[in-house]
């Protein structure tokens, strides 16, 4: 029979092997200030427990996996490109429209910076 000694002397034993950062499978966590940042903008208290952004990144990583998995299948063979990400998302409507909100901010922003970058060189003139 295991006491409770036994049982707390363990859970200690793999607290002290995870490393700030880091989940148990040692992997670094990558999206931790922006999930907080995220679940603070939805309700959640400034700084919400370690463990559930750790369970969101979690969700988070292992879509972005899936989806990546998928794109690769649906395109060219070993390549992701954009129009396979918007040919996975077509029926979900709300992924569908957000998508194609950011592509079309993307674009929007290539435009601006392209006619910021004109408007800056031609204003210099060349020193003698």
């Amino acid at each position: 029979m295991v006491t409770l000694d036994e049982t707390f002397e363990q859970f200690e034993e793999e607290e002290t092997d995870v490393h700030l950062g880091s989940t148990l499978s040692g992997r670094k966590r990558l999206f931790s200030k922006e999930l907080r940042c995220m679940m603070y903008g939805f309700g959640d208290d400034q700084n919400p427990y370690t463990e559930s952004v750790d369970l969101l990144e979690d969700l988070v990583i292992e879509f972005i996996t899936e989806m990546t998995h998928k794109a690769m299948e649906v395109g060219r063979t070993g390549r992701v490109q954009v129009e396979d990400i918007v040919f996975l998302v077509r029926k979900d409507s709300r992924k569908y429209a957000r998508v194609k909100d950011l592509l079309t901010m993307n674009e929007e922003l290539k435009k601006a910076r392209k006619a910021f970058d004109e408007v800056k060189y031609a204003g210099e003139t060349p020193v003698s």
